[in-house]
């Protein structure tokens, strides 16, 4: 077991940031930690890297205790916190040396594990961290907290604020991590990262909701979803929430998603209802679930 927790729980004064959480994460498995912003997913990452020490519960990070063996596990894992954190008056050479160093190593050690990242930013490596790109800081944080070969890489939010292409080069990187048996926790607010993770942690104020496969947590979900869409999109949630068997209702992208109380629903009714409203052009279809639609409702 790479990564064990049990019943962790945090409180900062009066707030509890974690409650209860309990979970397992293989070795070599790419585990997601998903849920909004204030959620607990950096709390829990604090605990583990042994920034912080849980008021309740216990858990092991690559066998190792994360209150009674601190040492063993900070030369074990790598961290790449949400905020940019490397320094910012150093080159990205001087960066990856320095952390090196820190580490004992040195970059020709270990360049197999990071060789297909850095080749990416090698040719800008005289210039200094703090005018770098998004996506090219954050290559580079993550060829830091790789060149010490961690048995498992804690990545905290590492896609956000990032371009698009730059998300999808960097979960491709991880699978490429993945098949050489690293064992990675990343955590983010963005939904349609979850189908990426091999398994994956819902989590809201605090606590666990789901853990499951992506797939297995749609597939389980049995609720139907329609999408609805008119020519007056802005009064349209409005007007679904006061639907009187409507059970909930939300933004997604181009239309509103809309779950009905009833079995029997029939979108001939709801259709006349939206047009009673004043809505044209109404468009009701049934939608395929995804980890987002499961989220919202849990």
């Amino acid at each position: 077991m790479s990564i064990s927790v049990k019943n962790i729980s945090k409180k900062y004064k009066t707030v509890l940031a974690l409650q209860n959480i309990t979970f397992e994460v293989q070795e070599g498995e790419l585990f997601g930690l998903i849920g909004p912003d204030g959620a607990g997913k950096t709390t829990l990452f604090r605990l583990l890297t042994t920034l912080l020490i849980p008021n309740e519960g216990s858990a092991t990070v690559a066998n190792y205790d994360i209150v009674k063996q601190v040492k063993e596990i900070r030369n074990s894992v790598g961290y790449m916190p949400g905020k940019f954190s490397l320094y910012q008056d150093l080159t990205i050479a001087e960066n990856l040396v320095f952390f090196a160093t820190i580490f004992g190593t040195t970059i020709e050690e270990n360049y197999d594990l990071i060789e297909d990242i850095y080749v990416q930013i090698e040719p800008f490596k005289n210039r200094r961290a703090g005018a770098l790109s998004g996506g090219m800081k954050q290559k580079l944080a993550l060829c830091c907290a790789l060149i010490h070969k961690p048995k498992v890489l804690f990545l905290d939010e590492p896609t956000t604020g990032v371009d698009p292409v730059s998300r999808k080069e960097f979960w491709e990187m991880l699978k490429r991590l993945k098949q050489k048996g690293i064992t990675i926790l990343v955590s983010t607010p963005y939904m349609d990262e979850a189908s990426l993770c091999d398994r994956i942690a819902l989590i809201q104020k605090g606590k666990i909701l789901k853990i499951d496969s992506p797939d297995a947590i749609v597939k389980a979900y049995e609720k139907t979803i329609y999408e609805v869409a008119t020519n007056q999109m802005h009064n349209l949630i409005l007007d679904l929430k006061e639907f009187p068997s409507q059970y909930s209702v939300f933004a997604f992208g181009e239309f509103m998603h809309y779950i009905d109380k009833n079995d029997t629903f029939e979108t001939e009714t709801l259709r006349a209802y939206l047009h009673e409203k004043g809505h044209q052009n109404i468009s009701i279809q049934k939608a395929t679930p995804t980890i987002e639609d499961v989220f919202m409702d849990l």
